[in-house]
């Protein structure tokens, strides 16, 4: 096998679309992963398409027969000849029949199995509670931690963040048992007010890139490594600032659109590691009516939460004319209140 950033899989069918999908796709190949990316009949030119190696047509548009089908995924799976399947949305990450399917058709699957899935309910949504935390689930215990508070009071707008001093958030006592009840990789957990676990959610959520910015990992390289039992036992650092974001698109529910200009599409590099921003669309795409309208994520690390807000209002102010309205206005003023204290 070549060689594939110590992850032990050197292809894998990339179950998803959007942004996210776009991002694991070029984590894929920055590890010299190849990646089968999938699409039903209105996305056949989608970006996270383009950038894949391969693709596979799923079927038609609604994404109950397309993205979320889990025969079609399983098939999709065998017909490209990858080795692994990497849900990307909990959706996909949390469905204990797809992981079954999966495994019963002699594929390694990125995420905790079928029966951990069952038994503690991987929710299949974004956690919504305003506290919660991000880390890799191991046998040997949590690494990368990352506690985190999310925004949900300006519309559609969502902003995560690592909190800082004074605001503290405790891990529920329950999470240091997901590694003996037997989860492994990513985990997204929202906590109730209570203290308490509430969703426990598995895949790449939104949040995830706060994790990746707090601690300066890859996430994906994460995910293939539990996949194949290759995350060590290591002493993490204390998680760093961190904010992320994600801009929507504004248009009523169901209506398609096309996008003119250019979105936020940033790659960390060894030049500046601490600034992530991921497009799902490039010019003249459509954006597709059917679907989730998430056009783009931005991602930052500093000093300090204010600094790493600015850093991400930075990205998303004076954006050119992008054809379709979006609410970058509203989560600018989120970043801005964070960097005001």
């Amino acid at each position: 096998m070549a060689d594939t950033g110590n992850t032990g899989i050197d292809s894998v069918l990339v179950a998803g679309r959007g942004p996210m999908a776009c991002a694991v796709v070029r984590s894929c190949a920055a590890l010299g992963v190849k990646t089968v990316a999938v699409h039903s009949a209105t996305e056949r030119e989608a970006r996270h398409v383009r950038l894949a190696d391969d693709a596979v047509w799923l079927g038609p548009a609604p994404a109950a027969e397309s993205y979320l089908s889990v025969p079609r995924l399983v098939e999709a799976a065998r017909r490209s000849g990858v080795t692994a399947v990497l849900p990307v949305p909990p959706a996909l990450a949390g469905n204990s029949e797809l992981a079954a399917a999966v495994v019963g058709a002699g594929l390694t699957w990125v995420g905790p199995e079928a029966g951990v899935l069952e038994r503690l309910g991987g929710d299949g949504v974004e956690p919504a509670s305003a506290r919660g935390f991000l880390a890799v689930v191991t046998a040997d215990g949590l690494r990368h931690v990352t506690p985190v508070r999310r925004d949900r009071d300006a519309g559609t707008a969502r902003v995560s963040w690592v909190p800082g001093a004074g605001d503290d958030v405790a891990l529920p006592a329950a999470a240091g048992r997901l590694p003996e009840l037997g989860w492994r990789g990513l985990v997204t957990v929202g906590i109730d007010p209570d203290g308490e676990l509430a969703e426990v959610s598995a895949g790449f959520s939104l949040d995830l890139a706060v994790l990746e910015r707090a601690h300066g990992v890859d996430a994906v390289a994460l995910a293939l490594r539990s996949a194949t039992g290759r995350v060590r036992p290591g002493t993490d650092g204390e998680p760093r600032p961190a904010v992320a974001v994600q801009l929507r698109s504004t248009l009523p529910p169901g209506e398609a659109g096309r996008v003119t200009g250019r979105l936020p599409d940033v790659w960390p590099s060894e030049r500046d590691a601490e600034l992530a921003a991921v497009s799902g669309y490039d010019p003249g795409d459509r954006l597709d009516g059917w679907y989730d309208a998430l056009l783009a994520t931005v991602s930052a690390t500093g000093a300090d939460t204010a600094t790493a807000a600015r850093r991400a209002a930075d990205v998303l102010t004076g954006l050119p004319e992008t054809g379709v309205p979006h609410d970058g206005d509203a989560v600018c003023a989120v970043l801005h209140r964070l960097a005001d204290g």
